[in-house]
């Protein structure tokens, strides 16, 4: 299918791996251009000539901590007009709600609800002119289920999701749509190294865990990122307009509800 936006500029926001990356490469192969971003450099730098390698688009790596007024400024100096926005940034670690201090409570809102609210203030005035944008925020299973551990992350992406459900419906009559993806268990680093914990905290081995987390799933398997990233691009695409305001599950079925 062709999704009608090849030639657009996106910023992928934490794009250098996972399910960020996934995007990044879905929207590359749509054709766009991309300025992504990462805090580590050299991965950063290594995804960047992969993108360039396999699509022959324009990539622009930023290496910076999006979540910091500086790292901003640079992603919108490199991109000032983007019509795709994909915002994603790591979350919190897993950690007893009890454990949390004051300081993380407010760090963790900054990176999960405040950012991507940031950039969004910074670029949708911009799409609304040009006639056409496309705003995808990555957040969590964990908005609809709760995870024991992450409930900084948990209650900052539930906030965003609240936030943005009212601005949505500002923006759809300019061509302009935000959505949110809310990935279950994904095949990443993140969800990997958990294992481990789970693995040294139970005195299971690390496949045995991961056995029976695949287990829990009805799919019974871990989502990928490359699927992930296919289903940003198309929320991005030109066939998506009348999309706005939606939570998109991809958990293989994991969260059980009729609505």
């Amino acid at each position: 299918m062709d999704l009608g936006i090849k030639g657009l500029d996106a910023i992928v926001c934490a794009s250098s791996r996972g399910l960020g990356k996934g995007c990044a490469m879905a929207l590359a192969e749509a054709g766009c251009n991309l300025v992504i971003n990462s805090r580590n450099e050299t991965t950063l730098n290594e995804t960047a000539d992969e993108i360039r390698d396999r699509f022959g688009v324009r990539v622009t790596a930023i290496a910076a901590d999006v979540s910091t007024a500086g790292g901003q400024a640079l992603l919108l100096e490199a991109c000032p007009n983007p019509s795709i926005l994909v915002n994603n940034n790591g979350g919190p670690p897993r950690k007893d709600f009890r454990e949390i201090g004051r300081e993380e409570i407010i760090d963790g809102v900054v990176q999960n609800m405040v950012t991507p609210i940031e950039l969004i203030k910074a670029t949708i005035d911009g799409m609304a002119e040009r006639g056409f944008g496309r705003i995808v925020n990555i957040t969590s299973l964990s908005v609809r289920r709760p995870l024991s551990g992450l409930d900084v992350s948990s209650g900052a992406r539930a906030g965003l999701t609240a936030f943005l459900a009212g601005v949505c419906r500002l923006y759809a009559e300019q061509n302009v749509t935000i959505n949110n993806l809310l990935p279950g268990k994904m095949d990443t680093t993140r969800l990997t190294g958990g294992f481990e914990k789970a693995a040294l905290a139970t005195g299971r081995t690390i496949e045995e865990v991961a056995q029976q987390q695949t287990a829990e799933i009805p799919a019974k398997r871990f989502g990928t990122p490359e699927e992930f990233g296919q289903t940003c691009a198309f929320l991005c695409s030109q066939h998506a307009g009348y999309m706005t305001g939606q939570n998109v599950l991809l958990d293989g079925g994991l969260f059980e509800s009729a609505f």
